[in-house]
């Protein structure tokens, strides 16, 4: 997997569940959300972003969740950035 922008994040990891997930992703080769890194890094300070994106995709709301998913994905394809 290329590596971030912000490698000293990368590397960063504070104890946590995002730790967790990111270390068994690696360890199975698999691809996850580069995002986590920053989960990561700084797992307090993101808790509230983690919550508000879980709520936007799987929340009560007119959208399925998978069209949200991908509508999420389109956007992301839009702007050059891997979903």
């Amino acid at each position: 997997m290329k590596q971030m922008f912000l490698p000293e994040i990368e590397r960063g990891a504070k104890p946590s569940a995002w730790a967790d997930l990111i270390e068994a992703a690696q360890k199975r080769g698999a691809e996850y959300p580069q995002i986590w890194h920053l989960f990561a890094y700084l797992p307090q300070a993101t808790q509230h972003l983690a919550r508000f994106t879980q709520e936007i995709l799987r929340g009560p709301a007119p959208l399925t969740p998978g069209l949200r998913e991908l509508i999420a994905a389109y956007t992301s394809y839009r702007n050059d950035c891997p979903f």
